[in-house]
């Protein structure tokens, strides 16, 4: 048997989530251009987060494994949308990206529900990244107007994340409770 205690991959995958929904909430408010939105996409929302995915497969987690490898590749996904429309290789109109975020969409309902099961700070997470996604999609087909309040709820969204990633460092280098997360909404079994 091993004694070796390994990181928790979370603190990167929640770390990478929470940066680049922030990063690009600041750009949907116009407070800064889209390229550290681009830039954080495809390293830390993308590439790390995948990674943190992968080591999450390896813990056992489907949880962590699946939301961090698929969210890694929605920024990715995103990601090369913007540089194909930069490029004008294969543009997509803002119904096309609406579209994107409505399967995506629909991919955070499954998580939303599994969420309920885990502790009350990811529910919460995944309520505000779900209504964030509605708010988008309503974006897309037909309502600019709800950009801002899109933005003002994925930034909720960004920092209930960090506040996971938070719970996790800095519970584990006090050896006690600091930040707490909340029970499960739902009970398993």
């Amino acid at each position: 048997m091993s004694t070796v205690k390994l990181g928790n991959p979370a603190v990167v995958g929640l770390g990478g989530f929470g940066l680049t929904t922030l990063l690009l909430q600041f750009h949907n408010l116009e407070l800064c251009g889209l390229g550290p939105v681009v830039a954080m996409g495809f390293i830390f929302g993308g590439l790390a987060q995948m990674i943190a995915g992968f080591m999450e497969q390896k813990m056992g987690n489907n949880f962590g494994f699946a939301a961090f490898s698929a969210y890694g590749s929605f920024w990715i996904g995103l990601g090369i949308i913007w540089i194909l429309n930069y490029f004008q290789i294969y543009t997509s109109s803002g119904t096309d990206v609406g579209f994107y975020l409505i399967a995506w969409t629909l991919f955070t309902v499954i998580l939303w529900i599994g969420s309920l099961f885990i502790h009350k700070a990811m529910a919460f997470t995944f309520t505000t990244l779900l209504a964030g996604f509605i708010l988008l999609d309503l974006v897309h087909f037909g309502f600019p107007g709800l950009i801002s309040t899109a933005a003002i709820v994925l930034i909720v969204c960004a920092l209930a994340a960090w506040y996971m990633m938070a719970a996790i460092i800095i519970n584990d280098v006090a050896g006690r409770t600091i930040l707490s997360v909340g029970e499960p909404l739902l009970k398993k079994g």
